[in-house]
């Protein structure tokens, strides 16, 4: 039989109850007192969203007595409804599927003031809600029965004031994105707007749904800053936006749209501006604003005393917005900016979409050259050089055709300034020359009983200074077996008659080899005889330009009879001074007719053949004269 706990026992555990319940008791008391007491505005909130208990914190934070609070709806204090994904987090949390959530709301003071809150809302145990709620007299015990009832489960509403913070932030932003010497908006802002501006005018309707932009920079304003230093300098570029937020603010107000805004002025950086119009309408208002920031930055400037004018080149772009990026936006406005400087400065240019094609293609064209020269992308046709006299093929012009797979068969004046530009001619006219006379070595090893024709190669006067020419030519002649005296090296006049030094060390030196030197182009440049008698140049080619004066001959229409006699006094001018003349360009018998009238030795056109592969060359050869091909 079991024994009978001692009355000693039972007292001592009735006593050890009492000391806990009397511990716990004292930690509900201190729990109260924290919550009221606490400087973070708090509030309990049971399931289903009432404020079960608010302390003082929070009443002062809302301008609300904290009994009040008691049973108001919890989100409608803190305005967590306005805002669909913090209110959906907050009903998660209240049913216990989230763990917490954290917003920033705007809140509203009774006072007319607001202020920037960061809410909390986390979850309660059961025990700790109940005994906050039981902290509130009377209305605190009927909501602790209310959390009870609920199933104990409430949650915890805390409210921070971050106002401060806030305008701090603000503040930092502001100086983070304004320039300090014009206050206007700067770039990292100004892509901002652009950014946004897009995306806005490309999803909504009521708008335009275009886009423009004036980007404009001073015209010598670097002169400025050093002559009269960085400080006057800045003070110049204050005045500019001034002057250009000014122009703005004109701008807006004759729109005479009570929703439209005035253009954004803002300093991309050094002395570069842009003004940005959101829902343009048009070209027209880009021109207008265009021309009015033009008027107003043509008045002198006073600064402390210093009177200073100012140009300013800007390029213009309106667009539609849908399909516009920022950057492609820019790249645009940048292109025209540069075309307005081209151009003259102190103007405004509008972006040409064709213009821009050509850029575009001129630029893909510069970065693919020299890997097409590796590729083989490159070829030779010949057009032939005919005798006036006997209509015998005495040469042929060896002329580079580009086969691009992108843009097709290019002819020389879309590339050949190009490879001049970036170096690469050196390259590419190395292979031409031993193309050319690898070819002509060719037609005259199957002619053997026929006199040979000599091959034309255009050189380019950067192949002469940046190669060694002489020792390309003598290497390129000893491995093709080619004679000297069947080379022909041609070079425009301008490049020729200006030799001096490097240049024409190395024409003398080729000429000394046996290598023709001929003049292309001969009566577009320098045109100096005399000069001609000091060059080691063989053969003169007359510009086409001169004979299509005699292309009316037979058709009606009396030629200019000083066309003749200019080119005649050349011919015989060339002759005495031991040249031989080419005439370019002819396309009709009777030019050709008239050309060997006066005295011209060889004539090259489009009457002999047009420019053609190397196997019709062949055939023209078979024949005892040469005609139209």
């Amino acid at each position: 039989m079991p024994s009978m706990p001692s009355v000693a026992s039972v007292a001592s555990v009735t006593s050890m109850a009492s000391m806990a319940s009397s511990h716990v008791a004292a930690g509900t008391a201190l729990l109260r007192g924290a919550f009221a007491a606490a400087p973070l505005a708090m509030a309990v909130v049971d399931r289903e969203g009432l404020v079960v208990t608010a302390n003082e914190s929070l009443g002062a934070l809302l301008g609300i007595d904290p009994e009040v609070l008691v049973g108001k709806v919890a989100a409608d204090l803190v305005d967590l409804a306005s805002d669909t994904r913090a209110w959906h987090a907050y009903r998660e949390v209240l049913r216990g599927r989230q763990a917490r959530l954290r917003c920033t709301r705007r809140l509203k003071h009774p006072d007319g003031h607001s202020l920037w809150a960061q809410v909390t809302v986390t979850p309660l145990p059961a025990e700790t809600a109940a005994e906050a709620a039981e902290g509130s007299g009377s209305e605190g015990s009927r909501a602790s029965e209310g959390v009870q009832g609920y199933g104990g489960r409430g949650v915890l509403l805390s409210v921070a004031d971050i106002s401060a913070r806030r305008e701090l932030q603000a503040r930092l932003r502001h100086l983070q994105m304004h320039d300090p010497v014009t206050r206007l908006p700067n770039r990292t802002l100004f892509f901002e707007r652009v950014s946004a501006a897009l995306e806005a005018e490309s999803y909504e309707q009521s708008g335009t749904g275009r886009i423009g932009l004036c980007y404009l920079d001073l015209d010598g304003f670097k002169a400025i800053n050093d002559t009269l230093g960085h400080r006057v300098g800045d003070r110049l570029l204050a005045a500019v936006a001034e002057r250009l937020t000014r122009c703005a603010e004109e701008a807006g107000l004759a729109r005479r749209n009570p929703g439209a805004v005035a253009p954004l002025v803002a300093r991309l950086g050094g002395d570069e501006f842009a003004l940005l119009i959101e829902d343009s309408t048009g070209t027209d208002q880009l021109a207008d604003l265009a021309e009015s920031v033009l008027k107003a930055l043509q008045l002198p400037f006073d600064l402390a005393g210093q009177r200073m004018s100012v140009s300013a080149s800007i390029g213009v772009v309106e667009r539609h917005a849908a399909g516009t990026t920022p950057t492609g936006l820019m790249q645009a406005a940048d292109t025209t900016l540069y075309w307005a400087k081209a151009d003259g400065k102190s103007r405004w240019t509008l972006f040409d979409p064709e213009r821009n094609a050509h850029r575009m293609t001129r630029q893909a064209l510069s970065s693919t050259l020299r890997p097409a020269i590796e590729r083989g992308e490159f070829t030779l046709d010949y057009q032939p050089l005919v005798g006036m006299a006997d209509g015998r093929v005495h040469g042929v012009e060896a002329l580079v055709r580009w086969h691009h797979p992108q843009f097709g068969t290019l002819t020389p004046n879309r590339f050949i300034g190009l490879a001049e530009e970036d170096g690469s001619i050196v390259q590419l006219g190395r292979w031409v020359l031993a193309t050319a006379c690898r070819q002509a070595r060719r037609w005259q090893l199957e002619r053997p009983d026929k006199p040979p024709i000599f091959v034309s190669v255009n050189v380019a006067v950067r192949q002469v200074w940046d190669s060694d020419l002489v020792a390309d030519v003598a290497e390129i002649l000893a491995e093709t077996g080619l004679p000297a005296e069947l080379l022909q090296l041609e070079l425009t006049e301008s490049a020729v008659m200006g030799s001096a030094g490097r240049p024409l060390q190395a024409l003398q030196a080729l000429s000394d080899m046996g290598v023709g030197i001929a003049i292309d182009d001969f009566g577009t440049g320098y045109s100096n005889l005399a000069y001609l008698s000091r060059l080691p140049v063989s053969v003169l080619k007359l510009d086409g330009s001169f004979v299509r004066g005699f292309q009316y001959e037979g058709e009606g229409v009396a030629p200019n009879p000083a066309d003749e006699i200019v080119v005649e006094a050349m011919i015989q001018l060339a002759h005495r001074l031991g040249l031989t003349v080419t005439a370019e360009c002819v396309e009709t018998a009777a030019q050709a007719e008239r050309l060997r009238r006066i005295g011209c030795d060889t004539g090259q056109g489009w009457l002999y053949s047009r420019p053609v592969g190397a196997d019709r060359i062949s055939l023209l050869m078979g024949g005892s004269s040469c005609r139209q091909g």
